[in-house]
């Protein structure tokens, strides 16, 4: 993708190297998508428990369309119809949202609702579940929810080693869906040395959209003097860029929400600027740090292609049911930049 214009600065000619895939997954493209036909559809208010997706220009930008968010459900009137964000919800809430009479639509990322069910799988056959996560994220309230009695929540090798079992033989891991790979092997490599039995989870509970971030990331690290990762600093997946492009031979990397808060001293020096955003940025975001960046003279862009983000999620059920009945599309629908 081309720079936008901007203003060169004199005398230097840098470079952008651009990470693809960066921003915007399946899940949080799903989860979108669904606040903005919801509204459509039914017209506002429409409430939204938690941060749809964790970025501040989404969420502020769905606000003023007519989206409520709101902290807990009983900020919610009796009766009206509220989204579950794309970060899942725990059974507690769910039945909370049955006493308030309220209209639910599920935006739960599928990825997440896969390990939800591995919890009730690994729970009912009497394991002691390790959630590595982080404590207080959205994700694993939600997933811890599922079976709290079974489930201990760490998320670093040093606090693998407070775990205490009931019986060391049935102990299995399991994941936040937007961990660093390369630390959450180390914690689990730990829970093995622990736990020579210890169950892997059917398949890797690190979402597809994760792991190609920051594998595009790796590639551009070392060719970049700095790194930018645009992305809201309460979304996990933007913070663990920084550090892996830290972690792997960036000289320097900063997460930024937007183009303004680009300070030009951290580019004084650098020849090569590398650029990522996090799974729950849309790409205008990139676009307008791109333009600053082109205002600041890095004015040639080099796209560095790691992966291919190939899937696409359906709309929830409840909402693909009206927007049937209403004659609409029902989706998986590509979100507008």
């Amino acid at each position: 993708m081309p720079p936008a214009a901007g203003s060169e600065v004199p005398g230097r000619a840098g470079k952008v190297l651009l990470a693809a895939p960066r921003g915007y997954c399946a899940g949080v493209d799903r989860a979108v998508v669904t606040v903005e036909q919801a509204l459509e559809l039914y017209g506002p208010p429409i409430y939204v428990r938690k941060e749809i997706v964790h970025n501040k220009h989404v969420v502020d930008a769905l606000a003023g369309r007519g989206a409520v968010f709101v902290q807990e459900l009983d900020q919610v009137p009796p009766g009206a119809r509220v989204v579950f964000s794309a970060h899942g919800v725990s059974p507690a809430v769910r039945a909370q949202a049955v006493a308030r009479g309220l209209v639910t639509i599920d935006a739960t990322c599928p990825l997440v609702t896969k390990v939800h069910h591995e919890v009730g799988r690994f729970a009912a056959q009497g394991y002691s579940i390790v959630l590595i996560g982080h404590a207080g994220h959205e994700e694993v309230e939600g997933t811890a929810g599922e079976a709290p009695g079974h489930i201990q929540v760490i998320d670093s090798p040093a606090e693998a080693d407070g775990v205490v079992v009931p019986d060391p033989s049935k102990v299995a891991y399991l994941t936040q869906t937007t961990l660093s790979v390369d630390e959450t092997k180390a914690t689990v490599a730990r829970l093995r040395q622990r736990f020579e039995r210890l169950t892997d989870p059917p398949s890797d509970d690190i979402c597809y959209a994760t792991q190609n971030r920051q594998g595009a990331v790796k590639q551009i690290a070392p060719r970049s003097d700095v790194v930018i990762v645009v992305g809201s600093a309460n979304s996990s997946n933007s913070v663990r860029l920084v550090e892996v492009a830290l972690d792997h031979g960036a000289r320097a990397a900063h997460r930024v929400d937007g183009p303004l808060e680009i300070d030009p001293a951290w580019l004084e020096g650098a020849a090569t600027v590398g650029l990522t955003s996090g799974a729950s940025v849309p790409e205008e975001l990139v676009a307008a740090v791109l333009a600053r960046l082109n205002a600041l003279g890095f004015t040639e862009v080099e796209e560095v292609v790691a992966a291919s983000d190939a899937l696409a999620f359906a709309l929830p059920r409840e909402l693909r049911l009206d927007l049937a009945s209403a004659g609409r599309p029902t989706g998986p629908l590509p979100h507008r930049a």
